[in-house]
């Protein structure tokens, strides 16, 4: 993607379109417009955030961590994010709207699609490295130009390891040396962005991921059998 989305996310004026019901929390469908551009973006304020006993207030920062880590590692896989301050319901995470075939998701995509088991494959260690604890099928996405992303990342970075995922078909497979030389870096350090979104506990924790996936230097296993999300899509 080019630098518009970016500009359209941070610069734009955001008007709600409608709210999305598939989620826990609130979330919106928004219209961006800058000038004569518009698009439509994912809105997730702060305010619609329901309570958590393991995760503090302000998840829209996670959304935009994971992104940072995404970009920071020239991966691509969560669409561009940005925090709003000035949204129609206060401060919260603004994410370019994906546009594709919404019958498809990670089930699908790994059945029929073949030839999107690399991404699908990338997002398996993405989700480690940032302990997502919340990738539902539905929440692997494939656009109408065939790029498969990868949303919903509020969940994330928790320094206790809660990982959870419907994608385990590539347990144990071999992580590419191109992949473990893009991760090797956050095994010391952070990208600034990505860091100062974290709390150092929360830092120190995906830096002993790293680690480790670079020892085993193949995807992780589920040998409990209980890691996954409910629903599963």
């Amino acid at each position: 993607m080019s630098g518009r989305e970016l500009t359209l996310l941070a610069d734009g004026r955001v008007e709600l379109l409608g709210r999305i019901l598939t989620g826990s929390n609130a979330t919106f469908l928004a219209e961006v417009t800058c000038g004569d551009d518009s698009a439509w973006a994912v809105y997730k304020p702060e305010a619609g955030e329901r309570p958590l006993i393991d995760f503090d207030p302000g998840l829209y920062r996670r959304e935009r961590a994971a992104y940072l880590l995404s970009e920071a590692l020239g991966w691509g896989i969560v669409p561009p994010t940005v925090v709003r301050t000035d949204a129609p319901l206060g401060v919260g995470s603004l994410q370019w709207f994906i546009e594709g075939d919404l019958e498809e998701h990670y089930f699908t995509l790994h059945a029929n699609a073949p030839e999107t088991h690399h991404a699908l494959a990338q997002i398996a260690l993405f989700d480690y490295v940032a302990n997502n604890t919340d990738r539902k099928s539905g929440h692997v996405l494939r656009g109408s130009d065939g790029h498969v992303w990868g949303i919903d990342h509020g969940l994330c970075f928790s320094a206790a390891f809660k990982l959870r995922t419907v994608i385990w078909d590539f347990a144990g497979d071999p992580i590419p040396d191109a992949l473990l030389a893009d991760i090797g870096p956050l095994a010391t350090a952070l990208p600034d962005g990505v860091a100062a979104l974290l709390d150092g506990a929360e830092v120190a924790a995906l830096q002993r991921r790293v680690r480790r996936i670079m020892q085993e230097g193949v995807l992780p296993t589920d040998h409990t059998g209980m890691r996954y999300p409910w629903p599963l899509v």
